[in-house]
């Protein structure tokens, strides 16, 4: 792509090219002073991230013999302190590397946004051997020191797609390579980040790619939330997936967060659903606080009584989700059983994000979501603003379900495409179609807890 290395071969790249350069007017727009961009070429550490610390940051093409092509940036060396405070207050560790020359996967992005216009700072990174969920993690790390710093920051995270979709490629060729590239592409066209967390390891493997841990920390960076992204192109004329795509975060104020939510509730019977949600916070600060169970209490309530799966969802008070895990079907005999088991599991247990502290207790607020019995449905009767779908291969082995009226799943396809895909079911495996009502129990006020 880069025109002083490629030569007469880009030609075959152009709409790449003028991707980066639509990308680049979209950066300049924003306001951006400084961006923070991580690849996968840089330096790797097996249990830190690292981060390029020379005041002036530098790197050339020499590699790819055009060492006349130049990028050079200042560092942002505050918004550096920033991350990597944030990120030692969760127990990861950022080293700064000295007197080493930015790699290319940093330099080619920073090329093209330099050439195109966009002039300011730079905090460039790379990534490590820890595990997917701690790359993750490290991203909502990244995105609370960019809410503390303040300034119109842009991430960018650097990395190609599959390198094996042709013969010719230059890590050869296999012939499932393909389904890498489509995945990701299908899951930002969705706006749903759980599908690349949740992409099979043999897939990647197949693919020879070098990208997929960059998009895991845009996922935390996003705090999991895409609901106005966009694929600006994506190609792959040398064998190796060329992917250009924005993801926009809309931004939300903590007032109209609880807004929506007691909209909710005005539509729900407070009394039961209250009884709900105290018992969800009830469990979640036993359990973090003394590391004990509550039993289920004894009520005539009918609802407490029902047998029926649920979704325990967590919040920050500014409406930043830290854990959301559920059944599909009833596990236990009670609802008030499924509602303290979901609850303690989305505190500890979801992998996007580490276990709740008790420090954080008095700042959260919960949700239930109560799964009606599933009923089989055709197409023509789902409705991914009333019904929540389940999916289903005909073996009944692997299913996937999705909630109703989420944002950014406008139509049926979309819920049943992202229901099969986190399942891992194949595009072409006919499917059996459920659907299911939800009854939505959301605290409002600020979560204040025991005295």
């Amino acid at each position: 792509m880069v025109p002083e290395v490629g030569g007469a071969a880009i030609t075959e790249v152009r709409d790449s090219i003028d991707g980066m350069k639509e990308f680049t007017r979209r950066v300049i727009e924003s306001g951006a002073e400084t961006i923070v961009l991580v690849s996968p070429h840089a330096p790797l550490d097996r249990r830190a991230f690292v981060a390029y610390r020379d005041a002036q940051l530098y790197g050339d093409f020499s590699q790819f013999r055009a060492p006349t092509t130049q990028v050079e940036a200042q560092l942002d060396d505050e918004l550096l302190e920033a991350i990597s405070g944030a990120a030692s207050n969760e127990g990861y560790e950022v080293r700064g590397i000295h007197g080493h020359e930015m790699d290319h996967g940093t330099i080619v992005p920073l090329y093209f946004l330099q050439r195109n216009g966009w002039r300011g700072k730079l905090v460039a990174l790379g990534y490590s051997f820890l595990s997917n969920e701690d790359h993750v993690r490290f991203g909502t790390c990244i995105r609370r020191a960019l809410d503390d710093f303040g300034k119109p920051t842009a991430f960018v995270a650097s990395g190609d797609l599959s390198h094996r979709l042709k013969p010719e490629a230059p890590a050869g060729f296999n012939r499932d390579a393909h389904l890498f590239d489509e995945e990701v592409v299908e899951a930002i066209k969705a706006g749903a980040p759980q599908l690349i967390v949740g992409i099979d390891h043999d897939l990647r493997a197949k693919a020879g790619e070098c990208g997929y841990r960059s998009m895991l920390i845009a996922c935390g960076v996003t705090k999991m939330e895409w609901p106005d992204c966009e694929v600006v192109n994506y190609e792959a004329p040398f064998g190796v997936g060329y992917l250009i795509a924005q993801l926009v975060r809309e931004q939300r104020s903590p007032g109209e967060e609880l807004s929506s939510e007691a909209t909710v509730m005005s539509e729900a019977d407070r009394g039961s659903g209250d009884q709900l949600l105290e018992l969800a916070r009830r469990a979640v600060e036993t359990f973090i606080r003394d590391g004990q169970t509550i039993p289920p209490p004894r009520s005539t309530n009918p609802l407490l009584q029902e047998r029926a799966g649920c979704f325990v969802s967590i919040k920050t008070r500014d409406g930043e989700l830290r854990g959301c895990i559920g059944t599909i079907e009833a596990a236990k005999d009670e609802l008030s059983e499924e509602v303290i088991s979901n609850a303690i599991n989305s505190a500890t247990r979801d992998p996007r994000f580490p276990p709740i502290k008790e420090s954080e207790l008095p700042n959260l607020y919960y949700s239930v979501d109560v799964l009606s019995a599933a009923e089989a449905a055709t197409f023509e009767q789902l409705d991914p603003k009333v019904y929540g779908v389940i999916v289903e291969d005909e073996s009944g082995r692997r299913r996937g379900l999705l909630l109703p009226d989420l944002q950014g799943v406008e139509t049926a396809a979309q819920q049943i495409e992202i229901a099969a895909r986190k399942a891992g079911i194949p595009s072409s495996v006919p499917l059996k179609l459920s659907r299911f009502l939800v009854r939505r129990y959301r605290e409002v006020e600020k979560a204040t807890g025991p005295d």
